[in-house]
């Protein structure tokens, strides 16, 4: 198998909270998905992040029977501290109660996740075991606002 999955801390060096590191993260993301609201999949999903001041925020899958006003964890967890004034996250984290593998963003996910840079995404299984890959390793050749902000750069001016 090409996951490396491991246990324990791994510290995230978090601005003035030396303490912090993945375990807790996906400690969080496995405690918010006590609180998903699933009625269609039957999966929940939990999501925590940290923000680069050391504080996590939490999130769960909101489902919805028009499927596309769906809300995904990662997405929720995000929102939350966007929504708190947080723009520079650190990590985040995304479990499910699937026995066998980790779960991974969707794309609509890591889409939003990469306007925050290329954090390491922690994927977890319920024995509290994970893995972790890049942004960049999940979502290669992406796009993102640099390619807008270098299109009006590159554009020759018109009179």
């Amino acid at each position: 198998s090409k996951w490396i999955f491991k246990k324990g801390p791994v510290s995230l060096n978090v601005v003035g909270k030396l303490d912090v590191n993945a375990s807790d993260v996906c400690r969080s993301s496995h405690k918010a998905k006590e609180f998903s609201s699933c009625p269609y999949s039957e999966l929940r999903v939990g999501s925590a992040l940290l923000t680069e001041d050391g504080q996590i925020f939490s999130g769960c899958n909101v489902e919805n029977a028009c499927f596309y006003l769906s809300l995904c964890a990662e997405r929720t967890a995000i929102n939350k501290a966007v929504s708190e004034g947080h723009r520079k996250l650190k990590a985040i984290a995304v479990s499910s109660d699937l026995e066998d593998r980790v779960i991974p963003p969707c794309g609509a996910c890591r889409q939003v996740i990469r306007e925050f840079g290329d954090i390491p995404v922690f994927m977890t299984k319920v024995d509290g075991s994970y893995t972790m890959m890049t942004l960049e390793e999940l979502l290669p050749l992406s796009w993102g606002a640099e390619y807008l902000r270098k299109q009006e750069m590159d554009s020759p001016k018109r009179n």
